[in-house]
């Protein structure tokens, strides 16, 4: 029978998401006590995956630094379609071959500990509202647009789960119905048009399409690099190619914000995950089309902001969930 909780105990956290993974020793203040990083190399396959998840989990458990505060609880925070109450991974579009799978039983039975399991950008939300950017709001919604794009929300200062705990998916939302196929088998979803996977698909097929740009020279000629990271930079530098591609990207974001906006009258909209990284070339048209298209009411209530705990959210809000589960 897995261990109980106790308060004050640092719990093990991970984020387990489509191109990376973290993972952390966090303390009931939101502290980041140790960190463990690899890349998820989902293409591998759903066995290589679990086996560097447990990898990744010994290691932490091995540190002289928790012996003073043996861990009794890991937390996974994971991309896709969760059945937090069941602790199975239902669909994970950016994990390939993740279906049904009971990866709370798994790691329980491996490691006998306590363990919880939920959606990573769920996890981000918490994270954020209580340690990050949203501190003090009652009402927000994080997005988090990276290798695709996911959603948590606060609806007066508790994570809005859903009935059976997969709420927040605002990444498959359609916004154009004669769009591109998404990885989840639905057309137009947000994700397939303003994600860090489509921004570098974009690019790459315009250019692969005879349209000139700096990021040819930046990838050495092999189209097949382009990153959004990548089309970013070019960007900076005045590239009129990834500046219209990022533009494009940022005004299908607007548009799946305007609807979060209008749906859930939010205090805060705080957007993390990699490509939020772009800063205000993301961000600011993000602000105008609310400031357009939302509700006046709603829009001026709005406060759309960068998430601050970077890298961390999802590891930080993975205990944060567990810690509070545990309290209960």
């Amino acid at each position: 029978m897995p261990k109980t909780q106790e308060p004050g105990m640092p719990v093990l956290a991970i984020d387990l998401g489509g191109t990376n993974m973290r993972a952390g020793i966090i303390s009931d203040k939101g502290e980041v006590l140790a960190r463990e990083y690899t890349l998820t190399r989902a293409d591998e396959g759903l066995e290589a995956v679990i086996n560097r998840l447990f990898t990744a989990i010994d290691h932490l458990l091995s540190l002289k630094a928790i012996r003073q505060s043996p861990i009794s609880t890991i937390s996974i925070a994971a991309a896709g379609v969760i059945d937090t109450r069941q602790g199975i991974i239902n669909a994970s579009p950016n994990l390939p071959g993740w279906t049904d799978v009971p990866l709370r039983r798994l790691i329980e039975d491996k490691f006998k500990l306590k363990v919880f399991l939920l959606n990573d950008a769920n996890a981000a939300a918490l994270g954020e509202h209580r340690f990050g950017a949203g501190k003090g709001a009652n009402n927000l919604i994080y997005v988090t647009v990276s290798t695709g794009i996911g959603g948590g929300i606060i609806i007066d200062g508790q994570l809005y789960s859903g009935s059976s705990g997969g709420a927040g998916e605002v990444g498959h939302m359609t916004i154009d119905i004669n769009g591109p196929k998404c990885n989840c088998g639905n057309v137009g979803c947000l994700e397939v048009l303003a994600s860090g996977t489509a921004i570098a698909a974009e690019a790459m097929r315009r250019i692969r399409g005879g349209e000139s740009s700096f990021l040819v020279k930046v990838v050495d000629s092999k189209i097949e690099n382009i990153t959004a990271e990548k089309v970013a930079m070019a960007a900076e530098q005045g590239d009129s190619l990834a500046v219209d591609v990022i533009a494009k990207a940022a005004g299908y974001l607007g548009v799946g914000i305007v609807n979060l906006v209008n749906i859930f009258n939010p205090d805060m909209v705080i957007i993390g995950g990699g490509v939020s990284k772009i800063g205000d070339r993301l961000l600011n048209p993000v602000r105008q089309l609310v400031s357009a298209r939302a509700f006046p009411l709603m829009a001026q209530a709005v406060h759309i902001l960068p998430a601050r705990l970077g890298d961390d959210a999802g590891v930080i809000g993975a205990a944060v969930f567990a810690f509070e589960q545990s309290s209960q």
